[in-house]
């Protein structure tokens, strides 16, 4: 187990029991405005909403100027929580009644509330737990396709992809930003795709699946 699996193990544990919260302790009062070992003015963040950018950025494990490495791990266990319907709190381990203090709706560390729309298990598989084999860089026009119609990704609106990967591999669907949109499960091998990108429709009938990634397929993350 590497650092900071324990964290990802817990949230997706916590969704396979239908948990009511996650508790993640650690070595400071919460999530901080800023890493309070540098700036003594830092504040712990009460409440994160579950479309707060703090959680976007933690789809991708990378951390922040708001703590070390653990604590962007344990920003991405409370994005599967958010996701999984489980409100999560991160707190300090110092305190003997943390674990009681969260569950009693007190205020302490931070509380992550529960995302509106909960993801079943399997797309909260698709979207955390598996591994991301490639990506695909889409266009604007199929960036709103997808995060605010909910359709299937098709070759039009691919403008390029990384990786080698197959039918059925997890890749990530990317703005040309590298912005993360979401995840997914190819219909198409990377092959297919460099050779389908930003093709209509009507010119892929030698094609067998006409998608990229069928939106029965795909979390949007945006």
């Amino acid at each position: 187990i590497r650092y900071g699996d324990n964290d990802h193990l817990a949230a997706l544990l916590a969704h396979l029991v239908s948990a009511d919260m996650l508790v993640l302790l650690t070595d400071t009062d919460g999530l901080f405005t800023s890493d309070p070992r540098a700036n003594v003015d830092a504040t712990v963040i009460p409440v994160v909403a579950a479309d707060d950018p703090l959680l976007t950025v933690a789809a991708s494990g990378a951390g922040s100027d708001r703590g070390s490495g653990g604590m962007a791990s344990k920003l991405a266990a409370a994005r599967i929580a958010s996701w999984s319907g489980v409100t999560a709190v991160i707190a300090s381990a110092e305190s003997a009644s943390a674990v009681m203090s969260a569950i009693n709706g007190e205020a302490i560390g931070t509380r992550f509330l529960p995302h509106d729309r909960q993801l079943s298990a399997r797309k909260l598989w698709i979207a955390f737990a598996a591994e991301v084999e490639g990506s695909v860089v889409v266009d604007d026009g199929a960036r709103d396709a997808l995060v605010q119609r909910g359709t299937s990704l098709l070759p039009a609106g691919v403008v390029a992809c990384t990786g080698s990967f197959d039918v059925g591999a997890v890749v990530d669907v990317v703005n040309q930003t590298g912005d993360l949109l979401g995840r997914g499960l190819a219909a198409m091998s990377s092959d297919q795709v460099n050779k389908s990108k930003g093709k209509r429709t009507a010119d892929l009938a030698d094609l067998a699946v006409v998608e990229v990634v069928h939106r029965d397929d795909l979390v949007v993350l945006a």
